[in-house]
C-alpha cells in the first residue's frame, strides 16, 4: 500500500516540479522550477530546494536544508552488488547542499542507510557514496569525494578535490588538506594533507575557535608526539597517552579512536 502525498498548504512550489505519490512536504518548502522528487520523499518545513533538483526516495530530509541546482540527493548507489533493495538516505537539518552534489542511499551489506548529520556545508560537485555517515557541523569544499562506508565525525574539514577510500573514519575536528588522497583513517584533532594523506600537526587554530580550553590543546599536542615525534609504536604511544587520558577526554576520544581503527591509522 503507498503512502498518501502530503504537502502543507504553505509550502511554495513552482508549476513545472514533478510529485510522485508518497510524498511528504512541510510547512514553509519552497521547491524551485523543474526539479523533480520522486515517491517515499519527505521533506521537512523551511527547506529550500533550488531548480533542476533531483530527489529520489526513500529518503529524508529535515528542517530549513538548502539544496541548490543540479544536486541529486537519494539515487540508487553506484556498486554493482546493489539490486535494487529497498535502502534509505536521511539528511539532518539546516545543512547547505550545493550545486552538483551527489549522495547515494545505502546498501544491504551495510546498514541499508546513508546518513548525514546537521550544520554541514557541502560544496560544488561533493559525492557522498552509500553507507556514508556523516556528522555534524562538517565542511566538505569543492569536488571532495567519500567512497562507500566512509564516516567523517563532527566539525571534519575536507579541503576540494580529496578523495577519501572506501571505509576510511575522518575523526573530530580534524582538517584535510586539498587534492589530498585518504587511504586510512584520520585521527580526531589531525592535519592531514598528500597522496596518500600524511600527519601535519594539531589542528590547533580549528580547536580554538570552537572553545577548547588551551590546557586541552596542549594534552591534545603531546598525544600528536607520542603517536607521530616519538617513534613509538601505537601500543607505546597509547601508554603515554594514557596519563593524560585520565584528566582530559579528548585524549581518550584519540585512544578509542585508534582502538576501533578498521584500516589503521596515518602515519
Amino acid at each position: 500500500m503507498k503512502t498518501a502525498t502530503a504537502i502543507h498548504e504553505t509550502a511554495q512550489i513552482h508549476p513545472s516540479v514533478v510529485i510522485e505519490e508518497g510524498v511528504k512536504i512541510g510547512a514553509n518548502v519552497k521547491i524551485g522550477p523543474f526539479t523533480y522528487i520522486g515517491a517515499d520523499v519527505e521533506i521537512g518545513e523551511g527547506t529550500e530546494i533550488y531548480s533542476h533538483v533531483v530527489i529520489k526516495g526513500p529518503t529524508t530530509i529535515g528542517k530549513e536544508n538548502k539544496i541548490f541546482q543540479f544536486s541529486s540527493i537519494g539515487e540508487a548507489c553506484q556498486d554493482l552488488k546493489y539490486k535494487g533493495e529497498p535502502t534509505r538516505l536521511e539528511i539532518g537539518d539546516r545543512n547547505v547542499i550545493r550545486e552538483s552534489v551527489t549522495m547515494h542511499r545505502g546498501t544491504t551489506q551495510d546498514k541499508h542507510i546513508t546518513k548525514v548529520g546537521s550544520d554541514n556545508l557541502f560544496m560544488v560537485n561533493v559525492h557522498v557514496a552509500h553507507d556514508c555517515v556523516i556528522g555534524n557541523r562538517c565542511i566538505l569544499a569543492n569536488n571532495v569525494t567519500l567512497a562507500g562506508h566512509v564516516t567523517v565525525e563532527d566539525f571534519a574539514i575536507i579541503g576540494g578535490i580529496s578523495a577519501v577510500h572506501q571505509f576510511c573514519h575522518i575523526g573530530q575536528h580534524c582538517m584535510v588538506g586539498g587534492a589530498s588522497g585518504v587511504a586510512q583513517d584520520v585521527p580526531p584533532f589531525v592535519i592531514a594533507q598528500g597522496n596518500h594523506a600524511t600527519p601535519f600537526g594539531v589542528n590547533y587554530e580549528g580547536l580554538k575557535r570552537r572553545g577548547f580550553e588551551k590546557a586541552e590543546i596542549h594534552a591534545i599536542r603531546r598525544a600528536y608526539k607520542s603517536l607521530y615525534r616519538n617513534k613509538n609504536t601505537l601500543e607505546e604511544a597509547k601508554a603515554e597517552m594514557a596519563q593524560d587520558a585520565k584528566e582530559y577526554a579528548s585524549v581518550q576520544v584519540l585512544i578509542d579512536f585508534i582502538n576501533n581503527s578498521s584500516r589503521g591509522i596515518i602515519r
